[in-house]
């Protein structure tokens, strides 16, 4: 099974579960929202982050999806996510689209 990086991986935040920042910043949702398991072959939404309202992105917490995506399309990690998946990436709107269900 080939290893994916996860979001908190390339961004080095250290709020995965259990990890350095959680106690001062608390665990991102990403790396708790089980709905994502395994899209783009991520834990949770590792490697779908942009779907999920309440993630930090430099340092600030974002809030909508409406808002928070137009910051997303411009992150190093999810432009690598896509050009890795290629014709296999999933549409962000579909993503968020899955949370709303």
């Amino acid at each position: 099974m080939e290893t994916f990086t996860n979001c908190w991986e390339h961004m080095g935040c250290g709020r995965e579960t259990g990890g350095a920042q959680t106690k001062k910043s608390g665990v991102c949702p990403a790396a708790e929202e089980q709905i994502f398991d395994q899209v783009h072959g991520g834990k949770n939404a590792g490697r779908s982050c942009w779907a999920v309202v309440g993630t930090f992105a430099s340092g600030k917490m974002k809030g909508t999806f409406a808002k928070k995506y137009k910051n997303c399309e411009l992150c190093d990690f999810y432009k690598c996510v896509r050009d890795e998946e290629g014709v296999h990436f999933w549409p962000p709107v579909l993503l968020h689209r899955i949370l709303e269900l």
